[in-house]
């Protein structure tokens, strides 16, 4: 009995200190959370095979070099920092701006998967054969992904594993939306899938409309404010370049008025950014 109590004890305090000798796995901690994200990110960039590792040192090497360039060209210590910060965060905002950009060339191509899916499934074919299609019939952006969901299909046989692996390529929420409706309806059946599928369509083509308007009228504000923006970094390279400017530049105050400067640009693009960003689907079923 002493020995199944001080078993139960010893087994009781090893669960007790379970989190503090085995934390959490990566993909529950704050930190994992930020890697899958970035990882989403890069999918969506069209950056999938690419580690975020390779990414990071891609990033940090492009900085140094950018800031050895300034330093040997401009001799102007404030600007060598300037320029290895934007040359640092240049990688990041490239892969937000693919990622944005193939958002939206895929918003206006899901209707089209849509439409092919609903066909496929009334000309009798099964789901898995009706997805494994569009590697064929469907949008030109998105072939590579269900073609890749077709090989894992056959390979594997299993339906959910195989959608789990498309909705990480594709990093989509109307994505996501549309294989969880697939999913279900593989899983518990049902027939009005195909009035469920041209309902979404339907409701997709309706909001790729009206961000399209709202994006257009917005796009010649957004771009005068990046013209706003650069402009003042322009003319400071340029005078900088002059050896009575880069002295004055390397002195105290032209350090506090070039750091400055930076702030109120950072902050009055990010404003800007903010108050014209339309909001984006979130991915509720990653």
């Amino acid at each position: 009995m002493i020995l199944v109590l001080g078993s139960l004890l010893g087994a009781g305090l090893v669960l007790m200190s379970a989190p503090l000798l085995w934390p959490t796995t990566r993909s529950d901690t704050r930190s994992g959370r930020m890697l899958a994200a970035w990882r989403a990110r890069l999918a969506q960039a069209g950056f999938a095979s690419l580690p975020l590792s390779v990414f990071a040192t891609l990033s940090g090497l492009l900085a140094v070099a950018a800031a050895a360039l300034a330093e040997a060209l401009l001799g102007v210590r404030a600007l060598t920092a300037v320029a290895g910060l934007v040359w640092l965060v240049l990688p990041t905002l490239i892969v937000l701006w693919r990622a944005r950009s193939r958002r939206r060339l895929n918003r206006a191509v899901w209707p089209d998967v849509v439409d092919h899916l609903v066909s496929a499934v009334r000309s009798g074919l099964a789901l898995p054969d009706a997805v494994s299609s569009l590697a064929q019939a469907g949008p030109v952006v998105t072939r590579t992904a269900f073609a890749e969901f077709e090989r894992e299909y056959r390979a594997t046989g299993n339906f959910g594993y195989s959608v789990d692996r498309l909705k990480a390529s594709l990093a989509d929420p109307f994505a996501d939306r549309l294989l969880e409706t697939l999913r279900m309806a593989r899983e518990v059946g049902g027939s009005d899938l195909t009035v469920v599928l041209r309902s979404l369509s339907s409701w997709l083509r309706q909001d790729a409309a009206v961000r399209a308007e709202v994006e257009a009228k917005q796009s010649w504000v957004v771009n005068a404010a990046r013209l706003g923006v650069a402009a003042p970094w322009i003319v400071l390279v340029l005078i900088s370049s002059r050896p009575e400017a880069a002295q004055a530049f390397n002195t105290e105050a032209g350090t506090v008025v070039i750091l400055g400067g930076l702030t109120v640009s950072v902050i009055a693009y990010r404003v800007m950014l903010a108050l014209g960003r339309l909001p984006e689907e979130r991915r509720w079923f990653q």
